[in-house]
């Protein structure tokens, strides 16, 4: 009876004493915060920002503007696609060409920028989050009224289409350090407008974005078993 007994304690204090350790371990996190993983997170946020130049960078959809919309198709089209596939490799050239073309304006701005003595502030001054808001901006009227200027009296953009956005909170900064009027003048001397002659040869170069989403449409419409037969095409080849 002692023995019984003295077992049937022990059996009930390891119960309880597991049913502690259980509840111990139900109080613990399931996954240790990582402080560094809110860094990491906001470092690649800034390398995507600064790769991809949002046209609206404080839209976080990318879907307010037909650029970003188009760019933002491509870019989460290529990441459901194999890498090495035909489809990959198309997906990455027509992404490659909307940056190339964002580049473009970038440099011409930095340009002037450079031009005016700012070589160790241009790409800071360029740099655009997307925390950015037009409620903080000190000089928004003027900086609109300017981007309007620069767009329809210089080639400073690379099309006829609505100026990015992301300009605009630039100008609000050169006019606050007193520099956009100087940054008109030298866009309006570096970049002139363009002639009839010389839109007609850059349109053919220009992006067609409603011809780029159907691509892209078409491309999710096929199956796996398309994709690997344009494989098998290409090994032939």
């Amino acid at each position: 009876m002692g023995s019984s007994f003295k077992r049937f304690c022990t059996q009930l204090c390891c119960c309880c004493c597991a049913g502690d350790d259980d509840d111990e371990d139900e109080k613990q996190p399931l996954v240790t915060p990582d402080p560094l993983d809110y860094f990491t997170r906001e470092v690649q946020k800034r390398r995507d920002e600064e790769t991809n130049l949002w046209s609206e960078p404080g839209d976080p959809s990318h879907s307010e503007r037909d650029d970003d919309r188009t760019l933002y198709t491509l870019l989460q089209a290529r990441n459901q696609t194999r890498v090495g596939s035909t489809g990959y490799r198309r997906l990455s050239v027509d992404i490659e060409a909307m940056r190339d073309t964002r580049r473009e304006v970038r440099d011409k701005w930095k340009t002037i920028l450079e031009n005016l003595g700012f070589m160790a502030e241009a790409d800071s001054l360029l740099n655009v989050s997307a925390g950015a808001s037009l409620d903080r901006m000190r000089n928004a009227p003027a900086a609109r009224a300017m981007l309007h200027t620069l767009h329809t009296e210089t080639s400073i953009f690379s099309s006829k289409e609505p100026p990015p956005e992301r300009y605009l909170f630039i100008l609000d900064r050169l006019l606050y350090l007193d520099i956009g009027e100087d940054f008109l003048a030298k866009a309006k001397r570096f970049y002139p407008p363009r002639d009839d002659s010389d839109e007609e040869e850059t349109t053919g170069l220009a992006i067609n974005l409603p011809l780029l989403l159907a691509r892209v449409q078409a491309m999710n419409g096929r199956g796996a078993e398309d994709e690997d037969e344009d494989d098998e095409m290409d090994d032939e080849n």
